[in-house]
C-alpha cells in the first residue's frame, strides 16, 4: 500500500474528503518525524514507537574489490510494533 492508497483507505472509512484525509496523514507525519528527529520517542499505544538510535562507526568491506572502508556513526530510526499489531499480524 503506497501513500495514496492508505489516504484512500482512511477516507472510505472515516468519510472525510481525501484532501481532508491527505492533510491530516501529512499532519501526523510530520509531528512524527520532527519528534523522532528532535530525539524523542513516539509510541502509540497498540501500534508501536518509533523513536532513535545510535549505529557505531565500523569497517566494511567492499565486496567488488575487498578493499576496507571506513563507514561512518550514523543516527538510525527505530520502530518497535506493539502487542496488538504483533498480535494482529500472527493471527492472519
Amino acid at each position: 500500500m503506497n501513500k495514496q492508497e492508505l489516504i484512500d483507505a482512511v477516507a472510505a472509512s472515516t468519510g472525510e474528503t481525501k484532501a481532508a484525509t491527505g492533510a491530516a496523514i501529512d499532519a501526523i507525519l510530520d509531528v512524527v518525524t520532527r519528534a523522532v528527529t528532535s530525539g524523542d520517542s513516539v509510541q502509540l499505544v497498540g501500534f508501536g514507537s518509533f523513536s532513535t538510535g545510535q549505529r557505531a562507526a565500523r569497517v566494511g568491506r567492499n565486496p567488488a574489490t575487498g578493499a576496507e572502508i571506513q563507514i561512518a556513526a550514523a543516527k538510525t530510526v527505530k520502530f518497535t510494533a506493539g502487542k496488538a499489531f504483533k498480535d494482529a499480524v500472527n493471527a492472519s
